[in-house]
């Protein structure tokens, strides 16, 4: 099968489109014909050899795929031959086929696409888990999303107002503010026109922010952190602006308020069955229509690197999808 690899951390223009051996399944496991698969910005910093975790080399990048079950193993009874199903790991999916657990596999709903599929995991399910597990957002309350016409950042917003919560989103223009306001955001601020602390105050009546989503880092999470209401809630997904900031720490103090992490993948391991309950209510959010994925582009398996350079230079509005 074509698979996409990377034998060395290196620049993306270094991962290979070749042939791989074919994997069979073996017992409590499937094999997937890969329909969809997810482009996400973890994907770029492993094969760089800069995300958290570092995989044995060579490996084929991916992190979320949609596909089709063409190979049952031994001992699995709750899967057959053309389910539907949604694989997440680590790695392994930008590739023809996928051979995964079983028991790891979830069920694609008829009503949804596959491309829609392929891009909930990661993007869906972190913003799901930061905001309902990590920011235990309530109903009324303010929730600020940074970058929010990105990935991670349009699925906060979508999920914010599922929520009940009042949504500022907060962009670099305003064609991507536009595309947050159709998403459901309540309140806009373009923070390369304005400050965008004092605009937050204003915002909130001097009040501060409830909840604050930040897959951006750098200068953006300086002012929220100095935004925050008491029993605030500032979450910190990631780094998207590639500069990792540095916390006062005397601002919790003093305003009160909680700096939490969220890291979706030991989320997914460490709370399994929390991560299913959460992809059964953002299966029923799709279908109500309260959250859906936008897809900007998708490529062609062979242009993966071209993809995740995009995704990378942050000139991708929604989600990027691979189609073997």
């Amino acid at each position: 099968m074509k698979a996409i690899v990377c034998k060395a951390f290196g620049p993306i223009n270094e991962i290979e489109y070749k042939e791989i051996e074919t994997p069979s399944a073996g017992p409590g496991q499937v094999v997937l014909s890969t329909k969809a698969i997810g482009v996400n910005f973890p994907d770029g910093l492993l094969v760089q050899g800069l995300y958290q975790h570092k995989p044995e080399l060579p490996f084929v990048p991916g992190i979320e795929v949609a596909g089709e079950v063409e190979e049952v193993g031994d001992g699995v009874s709750d899967l057959k031959l053309g389910d539907r199903v949604l694989a997440s790991a680590m790695t392994g999916g930008y590739a023809e086929k996928l051979c995964m657990q079983a028991a790891d596999a979830i069920k694609i709903p008829d009503a949804m696409i596959d491309a829609h599929a392929a891009v909930l995991p990661c993007a869906y399910g972190t913003a799901h888990h930061a905001l309902k597990q990590r920011a235990n957002l309530q109903p009324g309350e303010t929730l600020v999303v940074l970058g929010a016409a990105g990935g991670t950042g349009l699925a906060a917003v979508q999920i914010g107002k599922a929520m009940g919560a009042r949504v500022i989103a907060v962009c670099s223009d305003e064609e991507k503010l536009a595309i947050a306001a159709e998403c459901g955001a309540d309140e806009l601020i373009n923070y390369s026109k304005s400050d965008l602390r004092k605009t937050l105050m204003s915002t909130t009546n001097r009040r501060g922010v409830d909840v604050v989503f930040d897959p951006v880092g750098g200068e953006a999470f300086d002012q929220c952190s100095r935004s925050m209401a008491w029993n605030g809630r500032l979450l910190v997904v990631g780094f998207a602006s590639g500069a990792i900031p540095q916390f006062p720490v005397n601002l919790a103090l003093v305003k009160g308020y909680s700096v939490i992490g969220v890291f979706w993948g030991s989320f997914t391991r460490y709370q399994a069955d929390d991560y299913k309950a959460n992809m059964m209510e953002l299966f029923t959010w799709y279908e109500q229509g309260k959250v859906r994925p936008l897809i900007d582009s998708a490529f062609s398996l062979i242009f993966a690197a071209e993809a995740l350079h995009l995704v990378e230079q942050r000139q991708v509005k929604g989600k990027l999808v691979l189609i073997p």
